[in-house]
């Protein structure tokens, strides 16, 4: 469980940077420079995720049970992922109208995915995990559009194709990750199939 709480909090804590120390972040940048900047944050953010994934790895070989999810609750998880993968795609296509509107929808999308993954889980590792992203990704979410209303930032809405466009990439995406890349990644079949 260790390896795993330490890579949840090596990567998560190097995203959470901008939320508690976003001047900081900003005078380090200036003496630095974005590329070392970059290089450094990357290298943490792998580091925290490879060993995450490893420690996720372990506990879920051995799960303590918290609940027991009611019937349903994974196709109900399923369903809120798809606009969690609209919303994940939402934060690529340049000028579309779910952008325009939530602003940061890639930890919006984190946020539906966390919520209803928490819900799902059940397992004390589950809880940890989906728990730490709901956490940080409101938190992150409410610092980062405190940042655009200070800053006067707003997002450019386009043609309506870009939205239909953003809305198919992100069924697609959906589509492939929960009958597919799934289990084959995870090795849990989210809708139940074989």
């Amino acid at each position: 469980m260790s390896l795993f709480v330490f890579g949840l909090a090596l990567f998560l804590g190097v995203h959470s940077v901008r939320i508690v120390a976003d001047s900081w972040r900003q005078r380090t940048l200036a003496r630095i420079g974005a590329g070392v900047w970059r290089a450094g944050y990357a290298l943490i953010a792998l580091t925290g995720f490879v060993l995450l994934v490893m420690g996720w790895d372990q506990v879920r070989m051995a799960p303590q049970i918290l609940w027991v999810a009611p019937e349903g609750m994974k196709h109900f998880a399923g369903l809120v992922t798809v606009f969690a993968f609209i919303l994940l795609t939402a934060a690529y296509v340049p000028a579309n109208a779910i952008k325009a509107a939530v602003g940061h929808p890639m930890v919006a999308g984190v946020i539906l995915w966390a919520l209803v993954h928490l819900l799902a889980s059940g397992t004390l590792a589950g809880t940890i995990l989906f728990g730490s992203f709901l956490v940080w990704s409101v938190l992150d979410f409410m610092a980062a559009r405190r940042r655009d209303r200070r800053d006067g930032v707003t997002y450019a809405r386009g043609p309506a194709v870009r939205t239909v466009i953003t809305v198919m990439l992100g069924l697609v995406s959906w589509g492939l990750f929960a009958f597919w890349l799934h289990a084959w990644l995870i090795d849990i079949a989210p809708l139940g199939q074989p």
